[in-house]
């Protein structure tokens, strides 16, 4: 049974800097693809970040584009968000994700497993 467990949510200023981690379990193969997404109160769940086996392929959402960065660590089946510049906007549960299956991360939105989400709040 596959398991993702988010953790590293906290409540920091903005300007603050935070990783997030994202530990998988139940699983041998590879992950094909991982993404971070986010949702804020009363708004959709949007994507943050995905990475590719190997970490070759990256993608970020314009939001998050030079403050973000993602990383994966396929041997100890991790996942991570480090994410500076935050700003209030970024508060949010943030959700890790993983899939499987062939096909390209771009773009991807249906990923087969799900964390339970770690919240980020950046306030003063």
């Amino acid at each position: 049974q596959v398991q993702l467990m988010e953790s590293g949510g906290l409540s920091v200023q903005p300007g603050g800097s935070l990783t997030l981690s994202c530990a998988a379990s139940g699983y041998t193969t590879p992950t094909f693809c991982w993404g971070w997404f986010r949702q804020a109160p009363g708004k959709e769940r949007e994507k943050v970040a995905s990475i590719a086996t190997g970490g070759a392929t990256t993608e970020y959402a314009d939001f998050v584009k030079g403050r973000f960065d993602i990383s994966e660590d396929d041997a100890e089946k991790k996942l991570y968000l480090q994410m500076n510049s935050l700003k209030p906007e970024d508060t949010a549960m943030y959700y890790c994700a993983a899939d499987f299956s062939a096909g390209s991360c771009y773009n991807r939105q249906n990923f087969a497993y799900w964390g339970q989400g770690t919240q980020v709040t950046v306030s003063s």
